[in-house]
């Protein structure tokens, strides 16, 4: 009791201090998804990634999800990019509107609403992918080791259509966006991580 007690403690004391003291641009948060609280807020994913404050996290969905935003949008809820992606997870308009999600100007206000939407896409993405997760996990293409959340990392970045070109092929269909960004690139970056928990589900919903 005494080491919880002491761990909850210090873990007030990074919230106080991260919504007080610290600078608020280039953050990265970790929230605890069963009562919404922030946990822990770092400098960067880089220096959450080198020094390990919460080692239990580091490979953990929390941790993937935080990756994620990182690379698309540097975890900034409201940001728009050029092409009219929003939010700390950068969705097209589409993938809202299959959310039933049409005030995008609300969205962007909306941090927890985000947070569910991406867990939802996730969980829809590895319904549609089941068979190729099954398949393809565990083994190696053009280097890269193929792994359930570099194969999410890699939906939410080029669409489930693509990443199925992409393991069919062996690697040789690369989907590259707008940016350069592709999905060889999402699958080795994002590889590793524990999205085990996620359930296959067609009909997800927030």
């Amino acid at each position: 009791m005494k080491k919880k007690y002491i761990y909850s403690v210090v873990l007030l004391i990074t919230l106080i201090l991260s919504q007080t003291l610290l600078p608020k641009t280039d953050k990265v948060v970790i929230y605890n998804k069963a009562d919404k609280n922030t946990i822990a807020t770092v400098q960067t994913l880089e220096e959450f990634n080198r020094e390990a404050k919460f080692p239990e996290l580091k490979k953990s969905f929390i941790a993937f999800k935080e990756a994620l935003a990182f690379k698309e949008s540097r975890g900034d809820y409201n940001c728009v990019n050029t092409l009219g992606y929003l939010g700390k997870y950068q969705f097209g308009r589409t993938t809202l509107k299959r959310f039933k999600i049409y005030n995008t100007r609300g969205f962007l206000k909306d941090s927890e609403l985000q947070e569910d939407v991406f867990v939802a896409l996730c969980s829809v993405n590895k319904w549609i992918l089941r068979k190729y997760i099954k398949r393809k996990v565990g083994k190696r293409m053009n280097g890269i080791l193929i792994t359930e959340s570099g194969i999410l990392a890699a939906s939410h970045l080029a669409g489930a259509g693509n990443v199925k070109k992409f393991l069919r092929s062996n690697g040789s269909n690369n989907f590259k966006d707008a940016y350069g960004s592709n999905i060889a690139y999402y699958m080795k970056k994002f590889a590793g991580y524990d999205t085990s928990h996620i359930p296959a589900n067609k009909k997800a919903k927030i």
